[in-house]
Formats: C-alpha cells, sequence, structure tokens
C-alpha cells in the first residue's frame, strides 16, 4: 500500500521561479513613491542637500551592461555562429540579476517618480535645481527595469520543435536508454 505524498507548503508547484509580473513592479514602484513624496513632505526641503548624481550614473551603468548581457546571451542560447555556448549556471544568475534589478529598478523609479513628482509642486530655488537630477534618476530607473526584463526574456530557454519535425534518424527524437 503506497501512501500519498502531500504537496510542498504553499500549493503545487511553489518551488518553481515564475518571470517577473509587472504588477509586482508597479505595486513597488506606486508604493516607493508614496514613501517617497510622504518623506519629502515632512522633512524641510531647503536644509537638504543637492541631490547626487552618483545613483542615477550606477542606474544607468546597471542598465547598460544588463541589456549587454541579455543581447549576448540571448546569442549564446540560440548557438548563433561565432558565438560558445552558454553555461546553465550563468544563465540562472542572470536569471536571479534580472529579477532583483527589475524590483530594485522600479523601486527606485517609484522614489525618483514621487520625487521628482514633488519637485515639479514645489517652487524653490533649490527644488528647481534638483528637477534635472531626479528627472534624470527617473529615466536611469526605467531604464535598468527594462534592461532587467529583456535579459529575463533573453535566459528563456527556446521552444522546441514538434516531434513530426524530426528527422527519423534525430537522437533527440528517440526515446529510451543511451
Amino acid at each position: 500500500m503506497t501512501q500519498a505524498q502531500s504537496p510542498p507548503p504553499g500549493g503545487p508547484g511553489s518551488g518553481r521561479m515564475g518571470p517577473t509580473r509587472i504588477s509586482t513592479l508597479v505595486v513597488a514602484g506606486l508604493a516607493a513613491a508614496a514613501v517617497a513624496w510622504l518623506l519629502i513632505s515632512f522633512l524641510y526641503y531647503d536644509y537638504l542637500p543637492d541631490l547626487p548624481w552618483l545613483p542615477v550614473v550606477t542606474l544607468a551603468a546597471l542598465a547598460v551592461l544588463e541589456g549587454y548581457a541579455a543581447v549576448n546571451t540571448r546569442g549564446r542560447i540560440e548557438r548563433r555562429p561565432g558565438r560558445d555556448p552558454v553555461n546553465p549556471l550563468l544563465v540562472a544568475r542572470f536569471v536571479v540579476l534580472a529579477k532583483a534589478s527589475a524590483l530594485a529598478g522600479a523601486i527606485f523609479a517609484g522614489f525618483y517618480g514621487g520625487l521628482t513628482g514633488w519637485l515639479f509642486v514645489e517652487n524653490t530655488d533649490a527644488a528647481t535645481d534638483d528637477r534635472p537630477v531626479a528627472g534624470a534618476g527617473l529615466l536611469a530607473s526605467l531604464a535598468l527595469v527594462a534592461a532587467a526584463l529583456w535579459l529575463e526574456r533573453s535566459c528563456r530557454v527556446p521552444e522546441q520543435e514538434d516531434d513530426e519535425d524530426r528527422e527519423p534518424g534525430d537522437r533527440e527524437g528517440r526515446s529510451g536508454r543511451r
């Protein structure tokens, strides 16, 4: 007599990682925008230092690197001529990087979006001086989200052709031991 195995906690298939949901990114971005707006509203803005450019440059550099990784990885997965085969562990690491970067980019985009919105409402010299940094931060964050989603999409395994399309002598089409 065999016992039925119970599904893992969290339901069946809970151990599998799926693609990043856009709704998750939107909720994270909206929450960060609300927090940024509230924080900047309750702090006296004129006494804060100027916004730094370093986070903007870092976000933009990450977006460029992940975009390059997306192009390179897709070519290696598809085994285009002149490209080395891809290491599966590297692809798994890229997927984790892409998922984390998409969420971080959404949070930064929300923060910079809330800050930018507040800066355009405020009519002080300090707010006017910080608008370019906040706008560039918003654009760099959105670029990071786009590059991360592209990298995640590039790491997908291409669909296999159907069994009817394979040649009769194709080894991949045979089942059984080798």
